[in-house]
């Protein structure tokens, strides 16, 4: 390695990097020039001694080099040592994973023992701790230690400007564990996006333990920072772990080199980075008032991919929870489409997690299989009404080309494979997909809409990959044809709430105070799983600490605890009372009133972002600004003049809503159209068309009228909510306090009120009659679950009560009706009013363990309780069974494709003890072991009622197999049991025989996908001969030869009862299959 003051140097060649960094946060502009005085000063040091070189010629040359030597050393270490402060900052105004990737270098040239590096990546250490330890470290090295650490630097900065990083190493090293540290960071380059498959790959084959994969892929850790993880663990586990990676990783794809050497493209490329880079650096979404670095607090949401229903047969796997990096990972649906949909609730998180997207692949940490990516805003593109090409939309609409734009549009259209195109938003795009325009020239200029609408269907760009975002009533049928993968973004998990509100807040105390409240409030707690409540909670942390009375329970009380943060903050300190009261309102109500009518007329324009002409039209001066609600537009189109939007989407339903309860002029008639969710051709804007049309703005009313008619539902709905809180008892009197008349407001609620029992009423009078012999069932709608969102938010029991005093159903369906927490909690709100029992069905949801807390008080009507994929863990079920025990009309409980592992088994084996009626237990698809499985047995024994049995899909082996079939022996009333893929074996088979012998109830045992081989076929078949009951025998995919099916003639031959014996996907030959099918038709080969 060069010396760190030869010229040129790696640390002369940082400085000039870091001096014309566009960054806000450049170590080298903080210190003031100190750190380029103090290099000055060694190279004018340097330059002496080689005067000294010139000055006596007669010193030898070993004398020479010593001399330099000493000099050098001195120089190098007191320079170092003087910059202390000025390398802190360098190394921490990255991220940990850039730290990382320096220590990566440093542990690679041998500058750091292990014991150094294992003392440099302690979790929960602060970075600028770390970077302290690291000085301190190679100072004790001498000048070598420090030139190391600036050529460190040096080469992380030039690895993650180039996804380029050629390096070799054999794959059959006889030292792996020494190979994989000498090359890591060619390694850890070649692994990081392929991590989540050798983790996989790893753990099928036994070299890490479900516990260690778990600690690898915990949310905090990005992709590369988990594939160091796994490499630290190869050092230090002699299982083999260290050559398999060392084989596996080299046969992993290199990444893809610039395929380019043009200069206007690296030009370009450069240029796009930058600007993405300072687009994406700062949060911008929900707040404006101030800069908050997305690096610092950016968390994980819960990223599924959509699974599709209905398929035969039981599946085997949950729907696959990734991370941001797998994005692209996934196999497709279609894949012959090029689009991935992101879809998920207001307030999701979808725009931040583009935004993140899009900054890591501008700093180089991630999807560098892509040279360009243009992000776009699809509020910001319907703005544009002149006809767009493919170039203008990109060059103009997104970064210009300096120099050479033909060459590199034209490289664009040659690579499309290495574009990357982001829309953000797509529900607020006021145009409806459609696919019946086709164009494909890239030159040529269409609307913006057939300009999007192509670039989707992958007529325009075909090849290049794009990101689409969306709330999930605004996706069509048509547009799923062009969707190669969908995706959808839950929220995030209860331990990202936490990271989150850590993130935040940098003092400990504060966050664990806020933490244990959400804790200690479920209701508050629910609403924490979407991003934009959790950013509120953090805002408002003061006034919820400090607060004398109960915390917020509904969205409505959310909102309007962050509109007094606001208001509080925008008044003189002396002037403003600190808590919302009338006076508060009062003092501000023009303000209000300005920015709930522009906010309402923008929902019924489909606009959401307001130029300086709509916002004088509408009479929003710098004062209404100035209250923080409305903030500059991120990557404005240029045709507009300082577009100014609401913080988020909900703030400007909340306004609306605000608007159509404080407005004076505002008839009560008009809302029975916001509440009535089956008439969209009847829309209340349109009948608020007087209030609504901006002033200046003026038409005619009629044609004003159809434009408001297409508001989107979806807005209308939240707004709906909003106001139905507004209007709520708790609320009204700080209302009426700042009404002209207080008889308009109750008027407005009284309207509100009855309209909304109306809309539920005409909603069940719209179930279809029960099919003979099966209770009357009702599957919701997404329209549905806000009318119940409505309900709640007004908090009236009563309301509640006769809203579904005539609702007789004996099943409620509400999958995939995006149910959080606060669904749930609205949900249990008004169902625990119904006068029947009722199965609920909750699958494909988002429910997790804080929405099952929720639900707990509509138990009790719950005949049966659905809850298929909803990331529910032990802690949620294990709550969830506490209540059920005192509940005795549920008797169902569903409970396949979560979380659950053995820690949740004595709670359940408890239920099946203590309720004596309960009939079926389904655990499909979770992670239960053989422990489970024996402590489950427990309660079996013990249990006369149980009739169903699902345990497909876990972990549970032939010691489990074993413990179930002694207490099954003897089990009266089990009907059907399912153990298929659960890694049985034959001596698990062996303990099912002696069951079978013995059990006169069983008509259905399935043990597909298991390892029961011919001997455990020999052991069931032995069994089938003593038993009475069993009518379906489910053995496919066991590895089941002639011989097994030979002793299942033979006990067929002997059994009258039994009816089908499935043997599909077993190692018969055609020929074999043919005979055995005239033998005996019962075999389903």
């Amino acid at each position: 390695m060069p010396l760190l003051f030869s010229m040129p140097t790696p640390f002369h060649f940082h400085f000039l990097w870091a001096l014309h960094q566009p960054t806000l946060q450049d170590p080298v502009t903080i210190a003031d020039g100190t750190l380029l005085r103090d290099y000055l000063y060694c190279l004018g040091t340097l330059l002496e001694l080689e005067a000294q070189r010139d000055l006596f010629p007669s010193l030898t040359r070993t004398q020479r080099l010593r001399a330099e030597s000493r000099g050098c050393e001195m120089c190098a270490q007191e320079a170092f040592q003087a910059q202390r402060s000025q390398l802190v900052e360098l190394l921490v105004s990255g991220s940990l994973e850039g730290f990382e990737s320096i220590l990566d270098w440093l542990l690679s040239w041998e500058v750091l023992s292990w014991e150094d590096y294992e003392g440099l990546t302690l979790l929960g250490q602060p970075l600028s701790h770390l970077a302290r330890r690291l000085l301190d470290t190679v100072w004790n090295k001498g000048a070598w230690g420090c030139e190391q650490l600036i050529a460190a630097v040096q080469e992380a900065q030039a690895d993650s400007q180039s996804p380029k990083l050629c390096d070799h190493w054999d794959p059959h090293s006889p030292h792996p564990a020494q190979d994989l540290r000498s090359h890591r960071p060619a390694i850890v380059r070649r692994l990081y996006s392929h991590v989540e498959g050798v983790l996989d790959l790893a753990k099928e084959r036994g070299f890490i333990s479900l516990y260690e994969c778990d600690e690898i892929r915990r949310p905090i850790f990005t992709s590369s920072q988990r594939a160091r993880r796994l490499l630290d663990l190869a050092m230090v586990k002699a299982n083999g772990l260290a050559p398999f990676l060392l084989q596996h990783v080299e046969e992993l794809p290199v990444p893809k080199a610039l395929p380019f050497e043009d200069a206007a493209c690296k030009k370009y490329m450069s240029k796009l980075r930058t600007t993405v880079s300072a687009q994406s650096r700062f949060l911008s979404t929900y707040d404006g008032a101030e800069s908050l670095c997305l690096e610092e607090i950016y968390t994980e949401n819960v990223l599924e991919i959509r699974t599709e229903v209905g398929m035969a047969g039981p599946p085997q796997n949950c729907p696959a929870t990734l991370g941001l990096e797998g994005l692209f990972s996934s196999q497709g649906i279609n894949k012959d489409a090029d689009t991935v949909l992101v879809v998920g609730e207001a307030g999701s998180g979808k725009s931040t997690l583009l935004q993140q997207l899009q900054l890591l692949w501008a700093t180089g940490r991630d999807f560098q299989e892509f040279l360009f990516v243009f992000p776009f805003s699809c509020r910001q593109l319907q703005c544009v009404a002149k006809p767009l090409s493919v170039q203008a939309l990109l060059f103009e609409h997104c970064c210009w080309p300096d120099l050479g734009q033909q060459d590199v549009f034209q490289f664009l259209l040659e690579h499309p494979d290495r574009v990357l195109l982001t829309f953000d938003g797509f529900d607020e795009f006021k145009f409806r997909f459609t696919d019946r325009e086709r164009h494909c020239s890239p030159t040529h200029p269409m609307s913006v809409q057939n300009l999007l609408f192509n670039l989707l269907q992958g007529n325009l760009l075909k090849n290049a990959r794009k990101v689409l975002t969306s709330r999930p009533d605004a996706v069509s049928a048509c547009l799923r044809k062009y969707v190669c993968t969908e995706l959808t973004l839950k929220g995030f998990s209860e331990d990202g709430i936490e990271l989150y509100l850590r993130k935040c807040h940098r003092d400990p105390g504060v966050a664990d105070r806020l933490i244990s409240l959400l804790k200690a409030t479920s209701a508050l707690h629910g609403l924490c799983h979407l991003p934009v409540f959790s950013w509120m909670v953090s805002k408002c942390h003061q006034e919820l600490l400090l607060q004398g009375g109960g915390s917020p329970t509904t969205t409505t009380d959310m909102y309007l605890l962050i509109l007094q943060h606001f208001l509080l903050h925008s008044s003189p300190p002396d002037s403003a009372p600190h808590h919302l009261g009338a006076g508060l309102l009062r003092g501000r109500l023009p303000t209000l009133l300005h920015l709930g009518r522009l906010a309402l007329w923008g929902l019924g324009m489909c606009c959401y972002v307001f130029s300086a002409k709509q916002l004088q039209a509408a009479h929003i001066d710098r004062e209404d600004i100035s209250l923080g609600f409305l903030v500059r537009a991120q990557r404005a189109v240029s045709e507009s003049t300082a577009p100014l939007e609401f913080l988020h989407i909900t703030f400007q339903c909340f306004f609306a809503a605000l608007y159509l309860a404080l407005s004076a002029d505002m008839p009560p008639s008009s809302l029975r159209y916001l509440f009535n969710c089956h008439q969209p051709e009847s829309s209340l804007l349109a009948r608020l068309l007087p209030a609504l049309c901006v002033p200046g703005a003026r038409c005619k009313e009629d044609s004003v009228a159809v434009l408001l008619q297409e508001a989107e539902p979806h807005n209308l709905q939240i707004t709906a909510a909003f106001l139905a809180g507004l209007l709520s008892q708790e609320h009204r009197s700080l209302l009426a306090e700042c009404q002209a008349s207080e008889k308009a407001l109750l008027r407005r609620w009284d309207c509100a009120r009855r309209c909304l029992a109306h809309s539920l009423h005409k909603h069940f009078h719209s179930i279809p009659p029960a099919v003979q012999g099966e209770a009357k069932s009702m599957h919701a709608m997404p329209g549905f679950v806000w009318l119940i969102r409505s309900l709640y938010e007004m908090q009236e029991e009563r309301l509640a009560r006769e809203a579904v005093r005539r609702l007789n159903v004996g099943h409620l369906k509400l999958t995939f009706c995006s149910v959080g927490p606060a669904e749930c909690a609205a949900l249990a709100f008004v169902l625990r009013h119904l006068r029947w029992p009722v199965a609920l069905q909750l699958d494909h949801n988002s429910v997790g363990d804080i929405g099952v807390e929720q639900l707990l008080p509509c138990l009790s009507v719950c005949k049966a309780l659905y809850l298929r994929d909803n990331n529910i863990s032990d802690r949620g079920i294990c709550k969830l069974i506490e209540h059920a025990l005192h509940c005795e009309q549920l008797q169902k409980l569903a409970l396949f494709n979560n979380k659950l592992t053995d820690g949740c088994a004595h709670s359940v084996a408890r239920l099946l003890e203590c309720r004596r009626n309960f009939l079926a237990l389904r655990l499909g698809n979770n992670h239960i072991t053989a422990v489970g499985a024996q402590v489950l047995a427990q309660g079996l024994r013990a249990n006369a009622s149980l009739q169903f049995l699902g345990f497909w899909g876990n972990k549970v082996g032939d010691k489990g197999a074993q413990a179930l079939a002694e207490a099954l022996g003897d089990h009266q009333s089990l009907r059907w049991l399912s153990l298929v893929g659960n890694n049985i074996g034959s001596v698990g088979a062996q303990a099912l025989a002696l069951m079978l012998e013995k059990n006169v109830a069983l008509e259905e045992l399935c043990l597909e996908e298991n390892r029961l081989q011919d001997e455990g076929v020999c052991s069931l078949a032995e069994g089938l001969k003593r038993n009475s009951s069993l009518k379906v025998l489910k053995l496919s995919n066991n590895c089941v030869t002639y011989l097994g099916a030979e002793a299942l003639l033979q006990a067929l031959a002997r059994n009258d009862t039994i009816l089908e014996v499935w043997l599909r996907g077993n190692t018969f030959s055609p020929e074999e299959i043919e005979k055995l099918s005239h033998r005996d038709t019962r075999l389903l080969l």
